[in-house]
């Protein structure tokens, strides 16, 4: 049996990050990984969702100007799009194995525990000093009846045809990005929410203006409705609610994601999970000595997102190498959905601290900047939380929220206060950060 320094259990941003750091190391390390490597973000995730996005901007902001200066709105070709798509993204799998293979042993395929310390792929057995779950996590799929007419993200981000009539379930940051993408590609889209309302994330202000510019482009959402079963019929697919029936061609399951645990057999271990991911301590270290795990598989406050999987990353191999003692302490964190428009934060939610008196939240709308009226955008809004007079939260919904909201962070993590920022930045005119010093106490 091979003994490593370490192994890492999958290939995600999150071991990649930590597969790079240890290549500059005399570490024995191993990778297995048994789907694609580079894990999701890269091939089915934020990349490829980001790249078809910049096209579907410009089709919606297109027709948002008609009248307004522009004549004659964009069209999406989404056969076009995705080829271009998949010539770009298709190599990366492969190209990624072989990063990892110039400095590391690899293995394809799935690893399972056969005890605390042993980790078993293809037949091969393996321990190692330290061994690293970085599994990420995994669609949900919906255990109705007809689920197999069910498709996830994955597929709907290589879809070479684009359907006529899309239904999404679930309308959380896949299923509205989604929705967005092919709705702007001309599909007739139909959204099932088992709640009264989307991203709980932001505020219900900012939910409602997204959902009211969604509906205004034709978008349908059916609101605290639960799906009971899909069939098959001669003209298409049959979603059948407790709210009654949507026809459809194609079904997108967006109703979540769960920890990418199933193949690990961690029954043969004293690893404690739990439906949020798998356990870990301050230095990420499981319930068992020696076994770690990072990124989205683990369970945690934090949102599970590339750039936390990253820091991870970087942090248990400062641990693992001795450069730090410290348990993990995460930074100022921004999120956001890349809908149309967007919506970001940062920080404190203004919703949750409405009624406290130890906290002021003032909004802005941003329409009547020359910047946002030239775009015709009648909806970007901005909200500020303050605590005795320092910046905690921001959010925005808004045609460019991401951009913007990046504009607070480093002044809510950092601890800025308005004149420390008006003395020592001068932004660009008339961008939303010129604007951000005049808006802070």
């Amino acid at each position: 049996m091979k003994k490593y320094d370490e192994i890492l259990i999958g290939s995600g941003p999150a071991a990649y990050k930590m597969a790079n750091l240890l290549a500059q190391t005399d570490h024995q390390v191993l990778v297995i990984e048994g789907f694609e490597y580079g894990g999701t973000c890269p091939n089915y995730g934020c990349e490829p969702k980001i790249f078809l996005e910049g096209a579907a901007r410009t089709v919606l902001q297109s027709q948002q100007l008609l009248g307004h200066g522009i004549s004659q709105p964009a069209t999406l070709d989404w056969k076009t799009l995705m080829q271009t798509k998949l010539n770009r993204f298709d190599p990366w799998p492969n190209e990624t194995r072989e990063i990892i293979k110039k400095s590391h042993d690899i293995e394809d395929g799935y690893a399972k525990f056969i005890d605390n310390q042993t980790v078993e792929v293809n037949g091969h057995q393996y321990q190692a000093d330290h061994i690293i779950i970085a599994t990420g996590q995994t669609p949900n799929v919906l255990d109705i009846p007809g689920k197999e007419y069910l498709h996830t993200s994955y597929d709907v981000l290589s879809l070479k045809e684009l359907p006529k009539r899309i239904t999404v379930i679930g309308a959380g940051f896949v299923g509205l990005e989604l929705a967005t993408l092919v709705a702007a590609a001309g599909a007739e889209v139909t959204i099932i929410v088992h709640s009264e309302r989307v991203l709980r994330e932001f505020t219900k202000a900012e939910d409602e203006a997204l959902v009211a510019a969604m509906k205004q482009r034709g978008i349908k959402f059916s609101f605290n409705t639960n799906t009971q079963k899909v069939t098959q019929e001669k003209d298409g697919l049959v979603v059948t609610t407790d709210h009654g029936e949507v026809k459809t061609d194609y079904i997108l399951d967006a109703t979540g994601r769960r920890p990418n645990i199933a193949k690990l057999s961690l029954e043969n271990t004293a690893i404690k999970y739990d439906r949020h991911g798998i356990q870990v301590d301050g230095n990420l270290m499981t319930t068992v000595d020696g076994v770690y795990a990072i990124g989205d598989v683990v369970s945690r406050k934090e949102p599970k997102l590339t750039p936390v999987a990253e820091f991870e990353g970087q942090y248990l191999v400062d641990y693992l190498l001795g450069k730090t003692k410290q348990t993990i302490t995460y930074p100022t964190i921004g999120q956001a959905a890349f809908t149309y428009p967007e919506v970001a934060r940062v920080g404190v939610n203004a919703d949750e601290v409405v009624n406290d008196s130890q906290y002021q939240v003032k909004t802005f709308p941003l329409k009547f900047s020359s910047l946002y009226a030239g775009q015709n955008d009648q909806i970007s809004s901005l909200t500020l939380v303050f605590k005795d007079q320092q910046l905690v939260g921001a959010s925005e919904v808004g045609d460019y929220a991401a951009d913007d909201i990046n504009n607070f962070l480093p002044i809510i993590g950092l601890a800025i206060d308005g004149a420390e920022y008006r003395q020592k930045l001068m932004a660009i005119y008339p961008t939303l950060g010129d604007k951000v010093g005049s808006l802070l106490p």
